[in-house]
Order: C-alpha cells, then structure tokens, then sequence
C-alpha cells in the first residue's frame, strides 16, 4: 500500500496548467530536443513560459489542433519531443482522426496537453468544457493518459513523461486547486496513491475532484466513518493492484472525475475490476449530459463536485446500503 499524506488543503492554491508551464520551461533546460506546439493559446496553457525561454523552440500553430497535431508528429519522426497543447475540448475532438492515424498508428513519441477540462471551464460553457476528453485518448490505441491532482504533481509528472517514450496526453486545469503533496511525491507512471487510509468508504478520483473528496472524508471522519482516498493520477496504464485492493477492503466503492462517468475514470476501474473483483461500484461525474455556463464554484455546487456535494453523494449512497 503506498500511502501519503497530504498537505493542508487550503496550502498554496495553484492551477495545474501554471505549474505544467513551469515545469515545462525548466524541462527544456535539460531536454535540448523539446519543442513545443500551442494553437493560439501560449497564454491560457501557459507555454509562453517556455517560449520567453526558447523563442525558437516555441510554434503558434494558430487556431488549427489538426495541422499542429501533424506538424508534431513531423517533428517527432525528425527525432524531437514535441508538446502539442490546446484546450482539451479541441485538441481531442478536432483533431483525434490526426492523433489517432497520425502519431498512435505509427506509435510517435509525441505529448498531447489538453488544458481548461471539465465543468471547471465555468462561463465558456458546455462547448469549451471538455468532459469526453479522457474517454477519447484512452481508447486509442498505444495512449497513455495522465491527469494530475495538484501543482506538485504536475511538475514531478512531466520530466518523467518527457523521458518516456510514446504518445501521451496530460488534462490539465484551468483554475487552482489546493496542494495536495509535498516535494517528497515520487511519481510513476501506472500507480496511483493513497492519500488517506480507512475501511468503510474507499474513493477513487482524478484531476479536481481529489481535493473535493478529501475534504468530504475529513467530514466523515468526524461521524467514524473511515474513508480510502486514492488519487489516480495515471488513468491509462491504471493501477490495477491498487483498484483491486482498494475494492477489496472497502465496503462501498466510488469513483469521482470531472468527466462523463462513462469511458473515463469510472471506466478503467470497472474494467479493472470486472474480470478480478466485481464490486458494485458509485460514480461521481456527469451522467449522460453537457454541462452549462455558469461560474466554476456555481456549477460544482450545483452537480454536486464541490466537498459537500461529494460528501452528500457518498452519504446517501453509504445510508441507502442499509
């Protein structure tokens, strides 16, 4: 069991897409061979970090996911790392054909970041807010997908994405979100870790919703009630030993991701589990819907994603078990 504590929530709020910024102009310090592609969004994905750095290793591609997506397959069979970033909505559905034939076929060695996910998106609404994203990548072939919890995790993901090889898409946030690991966080691909421990409840969730989750255990801490939580950061390799052992010891399972329940988080671990531990199994995300405009903390209240909306869910769900 790998179990970390996390640092106190309300501790150095800072969105995922700043810290992938960070991490990525500090990244092509040591990597001379990556390049970085953006379509009109240096700013809001925060690549322009990257390119006050290395202004000749930086391209805006324009508003055009589909030729930046070829031109860093081009540059990647020309031996280079590309980072090709976009909001997630686009880069994933404008141009999956491109990602699917062009760089998974061939099995290029190319990074896909999807930035602004999920109802988080807020006043864009249901166009911008991408919620089929993760569902998208990780059935293609030959993807593997990842989607950080904290800034922390962020930056200690992306030197070991950089170093592996093969395609690879990162769902990054838009707003910040509370530090959940100290500098000691060692990640690695296909694992995921415990945050907190307990019997009753276990909870596995991705990207935003960690830190929600957390925060609803600490309440049913406070009523006995023992809560699992498990940040799988790695959606595609997933940690199968650990949805199994988390299943395996809980008496309620649930999974929570700003994403459609169906073909993300909530997928993998059904898949996991369905041929090992079957497990009845709640999902937390949204179901079978667009989402809407609206401010970010309005529309996790009104879907339930915020902390009591995920505590409310859960105690439902744990009272209706009899």
């Amino acid at each position: 069991m790998r179990l970390l504590m996390p640092a106190p929530l309300s501790e150095n709020s800072v969105a995922t897409r700043k810290a992938f910024g960070e991490a990525l102009a500090i990244s092509g310090d040591k990597l001379k061979n990556v390049v970085v592609l953006a379509a009109d969004v240096s700013t809001s994905v925060m690549t322009h970090l990257f390119e006050k750095k290395f202004p000749t290793r930086h391209f805006n591609m324009g508003i055009s996911e589909q030729d930046m997506v070829d031109t860093a397959a081009g540059l990647a069979m020309a031996g280079k790392i590309p980072v090709a970033c976009s909001f997630a909505v686009f880069v994933s559905g404008l141009a999956w054909q491109q990602i699917r034939n062009g760089i998974c076929y061939p099995n290029l060695n190319v990074k896909l970041v999807g930035s602004h996910c999920g109802i988080q998106v807020g006043e864009d609404g249901a166009t911008h807010q991408a919620l089929e994203d993760l569902a998208i990548m990780r059935a293609i072939p030959n993807m593997k997908v990842f989607c950080p919890a904290d800034a922390v995790e962020t930056k200690k993901m992306l030197p070991v994405i950089l170093q592996d090889y093969g395609p690879t898409y990162i769902r990054l946030g838009r707003l910040p979100v509370s530090r959940i690991y100290d500098d000691s966080y060692v990640f690695n691909i296909g694992k995921g870790s415990v945050l907190t421990d307990g019997d009753d409840i276990g909870i596995i969730a991705t990207g935003s919703l960690v830190e929600s989750c957390l925060a609803a255990a600490e309440k049913f801490k406070s009523q006995g009630i023992s809560v699992r939580v498990v940040n799988m950061s790695s959606i595609k390799p997933i940690d199968t030993i650990l949805v199994e052992e988390t299943a395996r010891k809980v008496k309620m399972l649930v999974t929570a991701e700003d994403h459609q329940i169906s073909g993300g988080l909530a997928g993998a671990v059904s898949e996991a589990l369905c041929q090992t531990y079957p497990k009845k199994l709640y999902r937390i995300g949204m179901h079978d819907r667009f989402g809407e405009s609206g401010k970010s903390a309005d529309l996790y209240k009104k879907f339930q994603f915020d902390a009591e909306g995920v505590y409310e869910q859960v105690s439902n769900w744990w009272k209706s078990r009899g």
